[in-house]
């Protein structure tokens, strides 16, 4: 490694300082920069943060004129990673060397490399479902074996990552291909492929999880994309369409806000108007009290949708992981009835890079004349735009739920195609020709709406724990 690795790594304490103590080094084959390099942030040779007009090109030539060989670098909180052989213990192992000179593929852990977040916050393509919160939310829900890929170069900086979970797949093939046991990025998780600086270090990763299928039969390797960025990378890997998702840019500033057409604007200032009017008003969850209230009216929602509901443990991990650092926000819509507050409806924004994400929501249809859910979105949306936000994701939506569509459409949103990419090519099973949306659709038949709510929470944490 070089001492401008420092500079590019956080600790999962949040700090950015760190030292590095025992340094052995050796001279690097090729000389440093002519120019000065701005670093981001911390300036490894000298072990201090970067000041204005501080970095000359005599340093920057010393620092990146050497490697790092041993020692350990060691944060302001006291967490340390030794340096072996010129390899910080960041990853967890390194797998072995690419088809590209000077990248190399590992297993690493977000949770404990101090280089994902900071690569990924950086990314332009990163999302929320990219960040070790996520991540560990999902390892808490159903505490699956997982596997993260990184490619790096040579001296320890990331190039690409891909986190990967374990599902154990329905068994007899229930559900079908959309059931079966996989290697997926991420399990439920609307969307998470690969983020990569380059096609060759995102071919590593996928050469990665392709070889890893080939040593376990009956392993499927799933990946969510939102483009067809991953074609033709490595042999075998397939690309099938997948949902819609709704996507809406923002402008600079709410007052450039523009819903669809006049007809669609002129219905949703109506719709929060009204309200406003019956006295509806939208407020942020303050605590864990507020969540438990709101997963009541989440379990209505998803019942009356017959879609199965998430555990409330997954909702306990999102709110202590993300929503301390404003990632996720708890939207909720009340009224004042007899002087008693009552909860309407609750949505789950999620935020991260360049983009806030409505992810959950809950609200019972009686409820649903006072127009809550219009009012959430209306505060959302505009609060997304001043915080600097340029894309306000809806989320995916099934054919099946056409309402849903509707109600995403109508805010000028424009559907964008998602896609899955799959090793092998998903195959027809004995039972499988059904889609999971077809499966739902039996599930709804099966008068799925007219179960206990704890029951469908029962039943959606059954059933997810497959998926």
């Amino acid at each position: 490694m070089k001492f401008a690795l420092l500079d590019q790594i956080r600790c999962s304490c949040g700090s950015e300082e760190f030292r590095l103590e025992g340094a052995v080094t050796r001279r690097s084959l090729s000389d440093g920069p002519a120019e000065a390099v701005r670093c981001r942030r911390f300036c490894g040779l000298r072990q201090r943060p970067v000041l204005p007009g501080e970095t000359r090109p005599p340093d920057c030539r010393q620092c990146y004129g050497q490697i790092v060989l041993e020692g350990v670098i060691r944060c302001t909180c006291g967490k340390d990673w030794p340096i072996v052989d010129g390899i910080p213990a960041f990853s967890t192992k390194r797998v072995g060397r690419t088809s590209t000179p000077g990248l190399f593929l590992a297993e690493t852990n977000p949770r404990t490399d101090p280089r994902w977040e900071p690569f990924v916050s950086a990314h332009p393509n990163a999302i929320i479902y990219h960040h070790p919160g996520w991540i560990r939310a999902l390892e808490e829900e159903y505490g699956q074996r997982r596997v993260h890929f990184a490619c790096e170069d040579a001296d320890g900086r990331l190039m690409a990552v891909l986190p990967m979970f374990y599902t154990r797949g329905f068994p007899l093939h229930l559900g079908g291909n959309a059931t079966r046991r996989r290697l997926s990025s991420l399990p439920r998780t609307p969307l998470a492929g690969p983020l990569s600086v380059s096609r060759e270090a995102t071919a590593a990763l996928l050469q990665a999880a392709v070889d890893r299928a080939r040593q376990e039969p009956g392993l499927q390797i799933q990946l969510k994309a939102q483009s067809l960025d991953l074609d033709g990378l490595v042999d075998g890997v397939v690309c099938r369409p997948w949902r819609t998702s709704y996507v809406l840019k923002l402008p600079p500033s709410p007052e450039g806000l523009q819903f669809g057409n006049s007809t669609a604007r002129h219905r949703i200032k109506w719709a929060v108007n009204k309200a406003a009017k019956l006295g509806v008003q939208v407020r942020e969850a303050i605590d864990e009290k507020d969540l438990r209230a709101w997963y009541e009216l989440y379990l209505d929602a998803m019942r009356r949708n017959a879609v199965p509901a998430r555990p409330y443990r997954f909702f306990q991990a999102i709110w202590a992981l993300l929503a301390p650092s404003g990632l996720m926000r708890l939207l909720l819509a009340e009224r004042v009835e007899a002087g008693q507050r009552r909860l309407l409806a609750g949505s789950i924004i999620l935020t991260y890079g360049r983009t806030a994400c409505y992810a959950f929501t809950g609200c019972r249809k009686e409820d649903l004349a006072l127009h809550p859910n219009d009012t959430i979105q209306w505060h959302a949306i505009h609060d997304a735009c001043r915080k600097g936000f340029e894309w306000y994701d809806f989320g995916e939506v099934a054919e099946e739920h056409q309402q849903l569509a509707q109600f995403k459409g109508k805010w000028g949103a424009e559907p964008v195609p998602l896609y899955r990419y799959y090793y092998p090519a998903p195959q027809r099973l004995p039972f499988g020709s059904q889609t999971t949306s077809q499966w739902i659709g039996q599930l709804r038949a099966a008068a799925w709406s007219r179960l206990p709510l704890s029951t469908t929470a029962r039943l959606g944490d059954w059933i997810y724990s497959y998926l």
